[in-house]
């Protein structure tokens, strides 16, 4: 039994556009790199070498967390989610909803949060290196600059590397603690 024209109509009128999100991520994403910008400023301001680099820790972790989430969510299995959601279990629904809009969990953590942590930790390799010249009183060096970005990029794509492994080996036990964490705030 087909649907009638006005019932085509109307179901398409019920779906988002194509483009809704995008819009969407990009406004998230705006919102998203304001508030942690304004925390990496007010964080760095004043701040010596030593906070700086706690501040660029920080911002380096959370990308490789938001990393691993995103990828655990595009790898995991559902199955045990359906069991653990029919047991009540706290956390479940939460994780079978991720699971459900995993393309978009994906975006958002790896692309939106992922880039944005590396945009704050770029501009606060900056502030280290200039506070490091500073503190040291070193004349501006392009040798000192290339080796402080070299170490923050390892460090960054080697935890991202090792993120990886674990979010592909450990799918189910990541969402699994993503959705409690999730679930803590749905009560």
């Amino acid at each position: 039994m087909s649907d009638t024209p006005e019932q085509k109509r109307r179901r398409a009128k019920e779906r988002p556009g194509p483009y809704r999100w995008a819009v969407q991520v990009f406004f998230l994403a705006i919102a998203l790199s304001a508030a942690l910008s304004l925390v990496s400023e007010t964080s760095l301001n004043g701040a010596g070498a030593a906070a700086a680099a706690l501040v660029l820790a920080v911002f380096i972790g959370l990308g490789i967390l938001f990393d691993i989430i995103g990828v655990a969510v595009t790898a995991a299995d559902p199955r045990p989610f359906h069991s653990m959601a029919a047991h009540k279990e706290p956390g479940a629904r939460e994780a079978l909803m991720l699971l459900r809009n995993a393309g978009r969990v994906s975006s958002v953590c790896n692309d939106v949060v992922g880039d944005i942590c590396g945009i704050v930790s770029g501009t606060t390799t900056a502030v280290i290196v200039v506070r490091l010249q500073a503190a040291f009183g070193l004349p501006e060096s392009v040798a000192l600059s290339v080796a402080v970005t070299a170490l923050v990029s390892g460090l960054t794509i080697g935890g991202k590397a090792l993120g990886k492994t674990v979010a592909l080996n450990k799918s189910t036990s990541v969402v699994y603690w993503v959705g409690r964490f999730l679930h803590l705030f749905h009560r």
